[in-house]
């Protein structure tokens, strides 16, 4: 009876702060269930994933002729590894959900357009952010393959377990990230912030960011790896360009509309 009561509406439509906070509480529920779910579906997978994870350190331990392997330099180091690996794998998968719950609370105090903008970002960015981790899990073998082959041939590599995760999930992280920012420069000039001429004006200083990152995301050697990375992010940036550009375009035919009724 009282969170029926909480949720009622005022007379204007708008929600109690008990109601607000009743609100929060349920959607955090269904995102907290969300992830728990995709954490147990990554519980089951990470004897898959670990094994995709050493496949690289392996490979460089018999081409290199070195000892190479990671270490759990605890007792309870391998089950906290498969946790955290459950829960980055849950929080992956589970992504869907919980973005929506996030939209969905703030949706009551967004206006019509502001609603219609947060739902393009969100259904934009999800699978910008998923394709650019799945790029960054792409390349993480020459990048692991590179920094390996420093070690002197007889030598030994002993990686921490918990190290090396947290390496390979930054890299996807960081990729996922750069895949987005094409994204953000159309939110900034959807916003007023930056206009299509002055986004078109650095694409030198964006080519040139996008082949340092891909050159240090990559084994120098490695050129098709690194163009592979490149071309796709050059290719967002460029999307990103071209909406910009029509976004501005429509913007300016408008504002000649407003302005000639006024001339008149």
């Amino acid at each position: 009876m009282r969170r029926r009561l909480a949720r009622r509406r005022r007379a204007d439509g708008s929600m109690t702060l008990l109601a607000h906070l009743l609100e929060l509480q349920r959607r955090l529920v269904r995102a907290a269930a969300a992830v728990l779910a995709g954490g147990v579906v990554g519980w089951i997978l990470t004897n898959v994933i670990w094994s995709q994870l050493e496949r690289p350190l392996l490979a460089v331990a018999s081409s290199e002729g070195v000892t190479a392997r990671i270490n759990f330099t605890t007792v309870t180091a391998a089950f906290d590894l498969r946790l955290q690996m459950a829960i980055t794998i849950g929080l992956v998968l589970s992504c869907p959900v919980w973005l929506y719950q996030i939209f969905a609370f703030l949706v009551p105090g967004l206006t019509g357009r502001e609603r219609r903008g947060a739902i393009g970002f969100v259904v934009a960015a999800v699978p910008l952010f998923l394709g650019g981790c799945l790029a960054g899990w792409l390349v993480f073998p020459h990048v692991v393959a590179i920094m390996t082959s420093f070690v002197p041939r007889g030598g030994a590599t002993l990686l921490d377990a918990k190290g090396y995760l947290e390496f390979v999930m930054k890299l996807m992280l960081v990729t996922g990230v750069a895949f987005v920012l094409p994204l953000l420069l159309v939110v900034l000039n959807l916003a007023g912030v930056l206009s299509a001429h002055s986004i078109l004006g650095s694409w030198r200083w964006a080519i040139l960011a996008i082949t340092l990152f891909t050159a240090i995301a990559t084994p120098s050697a490695d050129v098709v790896s690194m163009v592979l990375l490149a071309l796709p992010m050059v290719a967002l940036f460029f999307g990103a360009v071209g909406i910009t550009a029509v976004h501005d375009r429509r913007l300016t035919r408008r504002l000649n509309a407003e302005l000639e009724p006024a001339d008149r």
